[in-house]
């Protein structure tokens, strides 16, 4: 294990309330100390980040990797790549891959794959039913122990109200947490945008936000019921937050994120039918996108993930109601938090800001997920991300590790570059100089 220096850094550490220029020492994969090098400590590596943000390494709450089954989107090695660029070091995958991960055993082979590669560290979610399919309950506990953290549904609505029931009584015994993106199967079935006059004037089949909020009243009474942990993915809408605050109030046990994209961009983006903004749930109003900024300010919201989705050009370069939904993220969370921090400075002073993004992106998801990670205590795995929080760098395909090329940010301007990301104590990735910056 090497042992590292990282010198003149402003450490931000959100979990532990530090945001301060020192020094950050790592030896046996472990935050050795913070100021002062531990005694005996020689380091065989050091950093010099001066000018640089030192942060817990990211940890994203949905990010497919597309193995097993869709390796002509994605592999493990490129999609690895790209979340150390990003500074990504824990994410948690959902279980639809083919096939879906609802066996011990594929659930075992990913995590030994990921392993292999020795750069993020790979949480699985195991699928709450067999196949998907909305009838038979997996073997949680066999999943658990397989190494799966949650379970989920991924984009499929429970059909079956008591087969969620039944799931959410079973999670509950056993202390599990169920992963649910909030979607009624029936209405905006096969809609591929968000229900407004946008969608009418390009004659685009409509998701209304009804869609969302009846699916989270069915959870919150479910919740209330059996007193399960439920984490809501991806919340989309203004109405549906307001649900999730009050239940928060009420004291129901529930969690929710959103994804990078819907902070800052809205149906309005879709333009002229751009295919790269056809995603899953679908971009919504203004009004929608205000409110998630708000839910983020006050907590509704706990965390930003990437909800990063490869699409391969083949199904992706298509007219806007057949192209895949999905956009690549993993390589753009950091700085879409990063945005978001910069659009709300002026009213909380940069520093605050910034603080309050990386806690969105840290702190704040490891505890969603019940993962030790996301924090630099002393002791803590070092899982660390040295970044330029003024460098500006061109989204645009080549600069992407990731085997999936299409976002909406194609052609944007950046904030905040990733300079090198620290695995359990070992470089896992550096920046080589002057590369794609601006």
């Amino acid at each position: 294990m090497t042992s590292i220096h990282i010198k003149n850094g402003r450490v931000i550490d959100p979990a532990n309330g530090v945001d301060a220029v020192q020094d950050l020492f790592i030896a046996d994969g472990k935050v050795a100390a913070l100021g002062q090098a531990p005694e005996g400590f020689t380091a065989a590596r050091t950093f010099d980040a001066t000018g640089l943000v030192v942060a817990p390494g990211l940890v994203d709450l949905s990010a497919r990797l597309r193995e097993p089954g869709y390796e002509y989107k994605a592999t493990l090695e490129s999609e690895m790549q790209a979340a150390m660029q990003g500074g990504v070091t824990s994410l948690v995958c959902p279980p639809d891959t083919d096939p879906v991960l609802d066996e011990p055993g594929l659930v075992e082979m990913l995590k030994h794959r990921a392993r292999g590669l020795n750069q993020a560290h790979v949480h699985p979610l195991g699928a709450l039913t067999m196949g998907l399919k909305g009838a038979a309950l997996t073997e949680m506990a066999e999943l658990t122990e397989a190494g799966c953290i949650g379970f989920s549904h991924a984009e499929v609505p429970v059909e079956d109200t008591t087969v969620l029931l039944r799931a959410l009584q079973y999670a509950n015994t056993f202390g599990y947490t169920v992963w649910l993106r909030p979607q009624d199967a029936h209405i905006g079935k096969g809609g591929v945008a968000h229900s407004g006059p946008l969608a009418s004037r390009l004659g685009l089949s409509g998701v209304p936000v009804m869609a969302e909020t009846i699916a989270l009243h069915t959870i919150f009474e479910l919740v209330r019921a059996t007193g399960a942990r439920v984490h809501l993915c991806r919340i989309s809408s203004a109405a549906g937050l307001e649900l999730v605050r009050a239940a928060k109030a009420e004291g129901l046990a529930v969690t929710c994120d959103v994804g990078a994209h819907h902070v800052h961009l809205t149906d309005a983006d879709i333009n002229f039918f751009d295919p790269n903004a056809r995603l899953t749930p679908p971009l919504r109003s203004q009004r929608d996108r205000e409110a998630i900024r708000a839910a983020l300010l006050d907590g509704t919201i706990d965390a930003i993930c990437s909800d990063h989705t490869p699409v391969d050009d083949d199904e992706k370069l298509l007219p806007f109601g057949e192209a895949s939904p999905g956009a690549t993220g993993l390589e753009l969370l950091l700085s879409l938090a990063l945005k978001w921090a910069e659009d709300i400075g002026g009213h909380h002073g940069p520093g605050d800001a910034l603080f309050k993004a990386l806690a969105r992106v840290t702190s704040a998801p490891a505890r969603v997920a019940g993962l030790d990670a996301g924090q630099l205590a002393v002791g803590s795995m070092a899982d660390v991300v040295l970044f330029d929080p003024s460098a500006r760098w061109l989204v645009e395909a080549p600069a992407l590790a990731s085997q999936g090329k299409h976002t909406p940010f194609l052609g944007y301007e950046m904030v905040g570059q990733v300079r090198a990301t620290i695995v359990a104590g070992h470089v896992a990735y550096e920046r080589k100089a002057g590369a794609a910056s601006r």
